[in-house]
């Protein structure tokens, strides 16, 4: 089954790749709205490759087919990447609505979601299970420091008896106690006895509640059904199938690659001598000998490699180059070696060594070349010295009429994935583009912090809170900030993924601090946070991301020159509100008849998800779950808690779209706006005398 997922795959991943490198350079596009609708198009087509490329990893148990995919969904994730940057580009905007490229697919809205690959997870467990592996030590290393430990642990003890000799010492004769005494102390007794037992009372009630509120599974449902036994012992076999097959493999990659270096080696090295020679020659001919590539240029490699020709430039909107597509063609080729094989005597999907030595052979290759590039620049000095003596749906057709649409949560979702999971991976943050800091805008209720909590949770990530809440107080100084980043950054680097947050990231770049804040210091990271970003190198998978819900009273310049992405996050609209059914029934509503879900989403204009969840905790109760067979839900029963709360108006929204405006990326969109109005007046001016000739 997921062989042939994986070849439906790989036959949409060829036709991408046919129509992204064509024999002859693609001509640039003048019309922008038409190249952003091809961009689009292959991103939505990229993201299904993604999914089932992704379901195919998560189950094969071949260790050179999972390399195989692993190699191809890393450079997918990569295009994924690629292509967003790309329409952010071209479309000066964060969102994107391609409403029409789903119609034009038949596609549905889900098949846009990010799906978080599994291995993220299983690979961060990996990565904790080899840190607490145990180094080995001496027998006379282990002995001193036992011996160590134990003087401390009787310095300790003498120390105790001392002080408490001391304190005996002092203390008169005990006398006989007062019965008045006796009884405070019986009281004394009593007093906290029954605390202790109202204690555990409450705690029963508290685990009761909880219980009730699905806040904690119920005893009787904690223990797993058979189905669910069967499938997590399925998968259990699986994932012990994989590491079996992948040690066997591991091991046979490093036997079969000593015994091709023993027994090919200095035919391959023979071979390349000569080739290199051979270009001397060729060289010589005009006079000079040339110069040989440097390591860093690839050496060698580089004089027999296929050189692609350079077109000149024309004026138009043309991609980027990638640094994904190579790689998936080369993918792409070496998926036809399990096309055409045919595996019915390879029942347990063990490893193939006539594979391992096709892909040793390279590796062979380029270490043999190494050495033997210093061997020929030593020799072409010798030649020199000889001869010559010395010498780099809706937002579609909102923005066709000028109309700039608000994102909705699902897109808000899109961003988050693109930005803030999949670089988090660790071959396509080598190559994908950069993002350090992404700053998430937004009134309070609508995420945010919620957001950074499941950018962890998929990753895999550490956690380091740096909000001006939390350190205030700690570290003081500046030599104490100085060592509280330094530490953060370099556990950050060391247990990476990481993500540092900073909860009210607008507090730090404040154009005036209010009196009631000025006591947490909310600008004490402002000049040292920044250049500690400057630190985080390509290799470091550290994403600084921002929490900020009032940001117009901030020195903007300062605050988008840390956050290179600002995320406007708004207020949700009639299809994320719809999330009443999903949190009421989490909290044991039932959803009937009597319940009117549409008004309840439609009244609720301007209120938060924050909002939703308190109200629905007033209304759904221990007592109301139990009346609901007799007395079903309404939406009237929300109405009066949600009234208790202030909805985020209208004006507050547009505030946060024209702060947003005056952001880099804003500023350019608003720019090139006015370039194309300008040039189509210029054309209607150009036109109008035309027309006046002809009557």
């Amino acid at each position: 089954t997921y062989n042939e997922l994986w070849a439906e795959a790989q036959v949409e991943l060829s036709r991408l790749l046919v129509e992204e490198l064509p024999e002859e350079p693609i001509l640039p596009q003048k019309d922008r709205a038409a190249f952003f609708q091809t961009v689009a198009m292959l991103y939505v087509r990229y993201l299904q490759v993604f999914r089932q490329l992704e379901k195919v990893y998560d189950q094969v148990v071949h260790p050179q087919k999972r390399r195989l995919v692993l190699h191809t969904l890393e450079g997918v994730m990569g295009r994924i990447l690629e292509l967003k940057n790309e329409m952010v580009d071209k479309e000066l905007c964060e969102y994107h609505y391609m409403d029409d490229v789903l119609h034009d697919l038949k596609l549905t809205p889900a098949d846009l979601e990010i799906a978080i690959p599994h291995y993220f997870l299983s690979e961060r467990s990996k990565d904790n299970r080899e840190r607490t592996v145990t180094k080995s030590m001496s027998q006379d290393e282990a002995i001193r420091i036992i011996q160590v430990a134990e003087r401390a642990r009787q310095g300790r003890l003498r120390a105790a008896l001392n002080e408490a000799s001391r304190r005996l010492s002092k203390i008169p004769m005990a006398e006989e106690p007062k019965p008045s005494d006796m009884d405070r102390a019986a009281v004394r007794i009593q007093k906290f006895w029954r605390g202790y037992v109202e204690r555990k009372k409450a705690k029963a009630v508290r685990i009761e509640d909880m219980t009730f509120l699905g806040m904690t599974p119920h005893p009787k449902y904690q223990a797993p059904c058979e189905a669910i036994i069967t499938a997590d012992a399925n998968e259990t076999a699986i994932r012990n199938k994989q590491r079996e097959h992948e040690d066997d493999y591991q091991k046979a990659v490093t036997e079969i690659a000593n015994h091709l270096l023993e027994v090919e080696g200095q035919d391959i090295a023979n071979n390349m001598k000569e080739q290199i020679r051979q270009w001397f020659l060729e060289c010589n001919l005009t006079g000079v000998f040339p110069d040989f590539p440097d390591d860093d240029e690839g050496g060698s490699a580089i004089l027999f490699a296929e050189k692609d020709y350079e077109e000149e430039e024309e004026e138009g909107l043309v991609m980027l180059p990638s640094a994904f597509l190579a790689d998936l063609e080369t993918c792409n080729k070496t998926f036809v070696f399990w096309e055409t094989r045919t595996e019915s005597r390879n029942f347990n999907q063990r490893h193939e060594v006539e594979l391992i030595k096709e892909e040793k052979r390279v590796d062979i290759e380029s270490e043999i070349r190494v050495k033997v590039d210093e061997q020929m620049r030593q020799e072409l000095a010798d030649w020199r010295l000889a001869v010559e003596k010395d010498f780099n749906y809706l937002g579609t057709t909102l923005r066709q009429n000028d109309i700039e649409p608000m994102p909705s949560l699902a897109d808000v979702r899109q961003l988050i994935s693109l930005y803030g999971i999949l670089p988090l991976s660790h071959v396509v943050h080598e190559k994908a583009p950069l993002t350090k800091a992404i700053l998430l805008v937004g009134p309070a209720g609508v995420g945010k912090k919620m957001l950074v909590h499941a950018i962890c949770q998929e990753t895999g990530a550490t956690l380091f809170d740096l909000s001006p809440f939390n350190i205030a107080g700690k570290y003081p100084g500046k030599s104490g900030l100085a060592m509280m980043l330094h530490l953060v950054f370099k556990v950050a680097r060391l247990m990476q993924p990481s993500v540092i947050w900073i909860g009210g990231a607008e507090k730090m770049f404040y154009k005036k601090v209010p009196k009631e804040e000025r006591a947490i210091e909310p600008k004490r990271l402002k000049k040292d946070l920044p250049k500690s970003l400057k630190l985080i190198k390509e290799e470091d998978r550290v994403l600084i991301i921002g929490t900020c819900r009032d940001p117009i009273n901030t020195d903007i310049k300062s605050l988008c020159k840390m956050y290179t992405k600002v995320i406007l996050i708004p207020r949700p609209d009639y299809g994320s509100r719809y999330l009443w059914k999903h949190l009421i029934e989490k909290h044991g509503g039932k959803i009937t008849s009597a319940l009117d879900l549409s008004s309840l989403t439609k009244i609720s204009d301007g209120y938060t998800p924050g909002h939703m969840i308190q109200a629905i905790q007033q209304v759904i109760t221990k007592r109301r779950i139990l009346l609901q067979e007799k007395r079903p839900l309404t939406a009237i029963e929300f109405v009066a808690p949600l009234a208790k709360f202030s909805p985020v108006f209208q004006e507050e929204e547009e505030a946060l779209k024209k702060w947003y405006a005056k952001t880099p990326l804003g500023k350019k969109r608003i720019k090139a706006a006015a370039e194309r109005e300008e040039k189509l007046q210029a054309q209607a001016k150009a036109k109008g005398p035309a027309k006046k000739g002809k009557k």
